[in-house]
């Protein structure tokens, strides 16, 4: 394995991304590699090099939000905002190539039994926790399809299982292919998030591709080594009729260090074409 996993991806084909970025703390943190001064770069370097037509991103504070957006290039948008009642803080923000996908709605809702209501929790989970969702146009095939990324509570698995839920739901009642990148906090094929894949609405890309290009490494390192049986929490999932080419999850640091305590998750995909509704 060498440079970056997926170089070039050329339509009707996408390249999909799942990274929890690390949120940024004011406070010293511990390691020092966790600390934004000391990794925003790496993050910088890693996203210019691959480059994802869509990008979900877990807890991005605004700042890096647009940092992100800017590492990626000027031909990149962004939707998703803060989970905070302000709709501030943290956010699970998309990043998506204009040159080759245009948004046309989207909405964000919080992962609670009153999603309209910025700032709500519930379900077990004490911090708020919140599902960005947009619609999409493939500008090369016109191929419509929804975009769903997000981050699952990382302390209660009763919230896990009715964010599970929600999710099984969603595709359920879905009118178009869809596409799912979140950190689930807990293995992607665990019990307790089982209802993810319930009546077959969506599929794990993982367990499905039929060329992968790297190990399944368990997706949060943690700036250590990765290793090979750790628990994958970073996930990208498709509803049955998204067909999936490969897959991969790059375990290298960027230069000496990683740019985040997550390695990024990645998957090429290709939606039907006669997706037009």
């Amino acid at each position: 394995m060498s440079g970056v996993l997926f170089p070039t991806v050329r339509a009707p084909e996408l390249h999909v991304m799942s990274f929890n970025i690390r949120r940024r703390f004011d406070r010293v943190t511990w390691p020092p590699a966790d600390r934004w001064p000391m990794r925003k770069q790496r993050l910088r370097t890693f996203l210019s090099a691959n480059k994802p037509h869509l990008l979900g991103a877990q807890e991005a504070m605004p700042d890096q939000a647009r940092w992100v957006q800017d590492a990626l290039g000027t031909q990149y948008g962004r939707v998703g905002l803060g989970r905070g009642p302000r709709r501030d803080g943290e956010g699970t923000p998309l990043f998506y190539d204009r040159d080759r996908l245009e948004v046309e709605d989207w909405r964000q809702v919080a992962l609670s039994d009153t999603p309209e209501l910025a700032g709500s929790t519930g379900w077990g989970n004490t911090i708020p926790r919140i599902a960005v969702i947009a619609q999409l146009r493939d500008l090369e095939t016109g191929a419509r399809f929804t975009f769903v990324n997000t981050h699952f509570d990382a302390f209660s698995p009763r919230a896990r299982r009715r964010s599970a839920a929600w999710l099984h739901d969603l595709a359920a009642a879905r009118t178009r292919p869809l596409l799912f990148t979140a950190d689930v906090n807990a293995h992607v094929r665990s019990s307790e998030l089982e209802a993810m894949f319930a009546d077959g609405g969506l599929i794990d890309t993982w367990s499905v591709a039929p060329a992968r290009r790297t190990a399944e490494w368990g997706s949060f390192n943690n700036y250590r080594r990765p290793k090979l049986g750790a628990r994958r929490i970073d996930a990208i999932l498709a509803s049955p009729d998204v067909g999936v080419r490969a897959v991969g999850i790059d375990p290298r640091p960027t230069g000496t260090q990683w740019p985040s305590d997550h390695l990024p998750v990645q998957a090429v995909v290709r939606l039907p074409s006669s997706a037009s509704s």
